[in-house]
């Protein structure tokens, strides 16, 4: 629905793309929680042991300083199901587009479960 209780869901989530468009400029809380899966075999993981993590919502797709949430976690080589979390305060001009990236170091192939989320709310201008 268009509205439900005191928050206003609004046209700026684009499911196609996974971006939030800003529909004014202000001050944004996003959050997102992940619930990945590692499909990889534990046999093959051996070399898995230090491998990161990163959960980063970016800006314009673009994770640099002072633009982005980040948030590192370390892969154990026992784990089959992490769950990772960022929550943060970003400032976006209208228009601007704010999208999760998942930042495999250790190139085992992941999935991302149903029940991970991602949501944006405008704090004030």
């Amino acid at each position: 629905p268009e509205r439900e209780g005191m928050f206003h869901r609004g046209p700026g989530l684009n499911l196609t793309s996974g971006q939030y468009t800003a529909p004014l400029a202000g001050y944004y809380t996003f959050s997102t929680t992940l619930h990945i899966a590692r499909r990889e075999p534990r046999r093959k993981r051996q070399g898995c042991r230090g491998s990161r993590l990163r959960v980063l919502i970016c800006v314009q797709s673009c994770c640099q300083h002072n633009s982005h949430l980040e948030s590192v976690s370390q892969l154990e080589s026992s784990g089959d199901l992490f769950t990772i979390s960022v929550t943060g305060t970003l400032y976006l001009q209208a228009g601007q587009h704010a999208s999760v990236f998942v930042d495999n170091t250790a190139g085992s192939p992941l999935t991302i479960q149903s029940g991970s989320d991602f949501s944006a709310v405008l704090l004030g201008v």
